[in-house]
């Protein structure tokens, strides 16, 4: 007797695809370009509030140091909880950061506004810097991580750019508004296109002490906290540099670091697992020659601008690079690789920002470069040097 049964069809694969890497990629651009948007509005919300450019800083000071905590205690407590409400409720809250911020009535409102943008910083990152294996097939991982990277860089290209347009044609608040409105745009993506993400593997205080006490991690920490610090002591004030020693508008500028932040991105993510130490290598020595070279002939709009997009390029490749130090550091625990790195970078960037701060209220902007420079530069030394070297060839 013959069946009359359908063949069974083959099951259809769970992994959500590119739709849903995409949706995390723009919740990190959003959260990007609200962190870094005061970068392209600094002088303006100064003058607003009648403060200085260093006291202005504050404003990236903030988010990093509640990111620094908020990585490893949200990530900790939220441990057993769905990752895609989590990503949610970050985006939620990032809305309401940004509602805050386009009403502030002081400074401190302000202040407060970008505490709460720490915290999603800590949240968001800490999970979705890790998330590609779970969306994408394992062929396309690497591709899939790329693409979410590049959210650091295009947050520069359009984000800070478009939000600088936007302030100096409507105020800086409505930046700040059109940001709230992108965040809730964001939120809805994320809830329609990310499926139930579950936890894997619970992340411990004991898991992260684990991976703090390997080799390698404490090598990806130093490497991070030098480049980072040189790069955002220096790019936290290049907005009034540019008003000062170029004497040119930001926007352009910011624009073509940013074009350029993309392609050191991409082209990062090709090389970095084939020659990791050539790539951090040329990463940051792009960086330092960028920074030392601006105070002697920042003057010139071209000489300005071939050193902005060097410098792009460089720290384009940055955020790459420290990922993949923490990940080869770490194998087989991705969210505790993700942690560190979140924890380490955003501490080291508020302390960036808060050390030029205080340079550039003392002397000047060139000088803030030349700092920056320097420790970039140390930093070139300490990945060039003969145990580094070794270190990541057994990596």
């Amino acid at each position: 007797m013959t069946s009359t049964t359908a063949p069974t069809a083959p099951p259809r694969s769970r992994t959500p695809g590119w739709p849903a890497v995409l949706a995390v990629t723009m919740g990190i651009f959003t959260i990007v370009t609200t962190e870094i948007l005061p970068v392209g509005l600094l002088t303006s919300i100064g003058s607003g509030f009648t403060i200085s450019d260093g006291t202005a800083g504050l404003m990236m000071t903030m988010p990093g140091y509640l990111a620094a905590v908020a990585a490893p205690v949200l990530t900790v407590a939220t441990a057993r909880l769905d990752r895609r409400r989590m990503l949610c409720a970050c985006l939620f809250l990032l809305a309401i950061a940004n509602v805050l911020a386009a009403t502030a009535p002081a400074f401190w409102a302000m202040l407060l506004s970008r505490v709460l943008v720490g915290v999603v910083i800590g949240g968001f990152w800490s999970i979705a810097a890790g998330l590609a294996g779970r969306l994408v097939d394992p062929p396309r991982v690497r591709r899939a991580t790329a693409v979410i990277f590049s959210s650091v860089p295009l947050g520069s290209v359009f984000g800070v750019p478009l939000g600088t347009l936007i302030g100096d044609a409507a105020g800086w608040r409505t930046s700040f508004a059109a940001m709230a409105a992108l965040s809730l745009a964001v939120l809805a993506a994320l809830a329609v296109l990310l499926p139930p993400l579950p936890a894997e593997q619970a992340t411990r205080l004991s898991v992260l002490g684990s991976a703090l006490r390997t080799r390698g991690t404490w090598r990806a920490l130093v490497l991070t906290v030098l480049i980072v610090l040189a790069h955002f002591g220096a790019y936290t004030y290049v907005t009034p540099f540019l008003d000062e020693v170029t004497r040119a508008p930001a926007t352009p500028f910011l624009l073509l670091y940013g074009v350029a932040g993309v392609a050191g991105n991409f082209l990062s993510g090709l090389m970095i697992a084939h020659r990791p130490t050539l790539t951090s290598a040329v990463a940051v020595a792009l960086t330092a020659t960028a920074t030392l070279a601006l105070p002697a002939v920042g003057h010139s709009n071209a000489a300005a601008a071939v050193l902005l997009t060097l410098w792009g390029v460089g720290y384009g490749a940055v955020p790459v690079c420290s990922q993949a130090w923490f990940a080869a550091a770490t194998p087989g625990t991705p969210e505790a690789a993700s942690v560190l790195f979140t924890a380490s970078f955003q501490a080291t960037l508020s302390t960036g920002a808060l050390a030029g701060g205080l340079v550039v209220d003392r002397t000047s902007p060139s000088t803030v470069m030349l700092l920056g420079g320097a420790t970039a530069t140390l930093m070139l030394l300490v990945l060039l040097t003969p145990h580094a070297l070794r270190t990541a060839k057994s990596s």
